[in-house]
């Protein structure tokens, strides 16, 4: 059977394939961009933070609250931006569309 930590480590390489694509993507507002960019970010700071939370406490990153809430700040500010710039896209889109702006 395959480990939960084999298993994470192989997701990794789907996401960064979808990376690879909506970065090239003309149409992904940039701040989602970042966003998502920062989700591998907070994956980057919860694999050491998890590490050290092993070594120093001898305990899971879920149990060490103030290490694991450091990591989740991460995921928090990348979900943020993601839908900020979903947000502004469809702002922008709304506004691109809105009856006001056509000409007859």
């Amino acid at each position: 059977m395959i480990s939960k930590d084999a298993l994470f480590a192989l997701s990794l390489f789907p996401y960064l394939g979808f990376l690879w694509f909506i970065s090239r993507s003309k149409l992904m507002p940039r701040l989602a961009l970042y966003g998502f960019y920062g989700t591998l970010v907070f994956v980057g700071i919860t694999i050491p933070a998890g590490i050290y939370a092993k070594i120093h406490y001898k305990e899971a990153l879920a149990n060490v609250d103030w290490l694991h809430g450091s990591a989740e700040l991460f995921l928090t500010l990348s979900n943020i931006l993601i839908v900020l710039g979903f947000w502004q896209a469809v702002k922008q889109l709304k506004t691109k569309t809105s009856p006001e702006n056509t000409q007859a």
